[in-house]
């Protein structure tokens, strides 16, 4: 009879922590829902958007630090629109600079940030590495330390700066790794931004996603992850590592099977030091540079295998009609591609992102006008 009374009276504490907990997610639900429908007047407003999105009412938040706009803080305003977001959201930022680190997460889609003066005049920016501790003990880890980490869908930023300013880590440091911008969603698109920091400064974690007219910098890995993406017109700015040679980036394909990999059209490849293509992060890590200009900075050799010989069979490192000191294939490791025009053109338009079936019908912003125009 005692055991009958006990489970009885488990069961029905575990029942009111059910309702206590649903209780909570209803409140933070309605108090999110609440925030955007009494925002500061002039918040929302009718645009003219993309034909496709006709009719379709756009949010508009404005930053300033000065507090001349609806938020001084860009979280504020990420913080301020619905989860489960579903029309576009713009949120224009005034010149600044922004010390916050900042999370957009994947249940706020279609958020558009713009810095609406040049892009080193509009600057988020924090000193986060792998090796912080968090709350409760644990290490924040290279996911964790972003200063911007994107998880949503459709995101867009136009003209700013991110940046991580941790110290750059000396060769074989362990948990220097500091990022400056982490993208996880899918159809994400970069234009006129800059990405600053040193060891792994740009997290190109998952999905598809369009980079334009940007500037990236950073020492080793300063491109990496496992997204599928397109690089057009970038300039890739390697700092000097200690008189080590760095890399631009590590791809982490791991399956021959997966679409993932980098893609980097017409871009510039500049700096100090001596640099790698890339190195084999994944073992079957892919990336692809064509019609690109290569300083003398870029080693002979290209690529590095990250010390296993094995996936020296199974990457996909290639370049076509590079230009530059650096491009020179004589030195190449046996197992680079140099493609023909054939083989190079799936990697070479925005197909190779299916940017046919999404990148034109990303919402038109109120100050730029087009998505494909940077």
């Amino acid at each position: 009879m005692l055991s009958v009374l006990v489970e009885a009276g488990m069961l029905a504490t575990l029942i009111y922590c059910i309702i206590l907990k649903l209780i909570y997610y209803i409140c933070i639900f309605s108090y999110y829902n609440a925030n955007i429908s009494h925002a500061p007047l002039n918040v929302v407003q009718q645009l003219d958007t993309h034909p496709q999105k006709k009719n379709q009412e756009v949010i508009i938040i404005v930053v300033s630090t000065d507090g001349s706009g609806n938020f001084t803080t860009i979280q504020a305003a990420i913080d301020s629109i619905p989860f489960r977001n579903k029309q576009p959201v713009e949120i224009n930022i005034k010149e600044g600079f922004y010390r916050e680190k900042i999370l957009i997460p994947k249940t706020k889609n279609h958020i558009t940030m713009i810095g609406i003066t040049d892009n080193d005049e509009t600057v988020i920016a924090w000193n986060s590495t792998a090796s912080d501790v968090m709350y409760g003990g644990q290490k924040l880890q290279t996911i964790n330390s972003a200063t911007v980490a994107v998880e949503a869908d459709y995101f867009i930023a136009r003209n700013i700066t991110f940046m991580n300013t941790a110290q750059a880590p000396r060769p074989g440091a362990v948990g220097g790794q500091a990022v400056a911008l982490r993208i996880s969603g899918d159809k994400a698109a970069f234009y006129g931004c800059r990405f600053l920091g040193h060891q792994d400064t740009l997290y190109d974690h998952r999905g598809r996603h369009f980079f334009k007219n940007c500037y990236i910098e950073g020492t080793v890995d300063f491109v990496f992850g496992n997204g599928r993406s397109f690089y057009e017109d970038v300039e890739l700015h390697s700092d000097p590592n200690y008189g080590i040679p760095g890399s631009i980036t590590a791809q982490k394909r791991d399956e021959m099977t997966i679409e993932t990999g980098f893609v980097f059209v017409r871009c510039k490849i500049r700096g100090a030091g001596m640099v790698y293509l890339g190195r084999a992060w994944g073992n079957d890590s892919r990336v692809v540079f064509a019609n690109t200009f290569m300083d003398k900075i870029v080693m002979p050799k290209g690529w590095d295998d990250w010390h296993i010989p094995a996936s020296d069979k199974t990457v996909y490192y290639a370049q076509f009609n590079c230009t530059g000191e650096g491009a020179s294939t004589m030195g190449r490791v046996e197992w680079a591609r140099e493609l023909t025009p054939e083989e190079a053109a799936p990697f070479i338009t925005t197909k190779f992102i299916n940017g046919e079936s999404w990148l034109e019908k990303l919402p038109i912003s109120s100050t730029w006008p087009s998505p494909l125009i940077p």
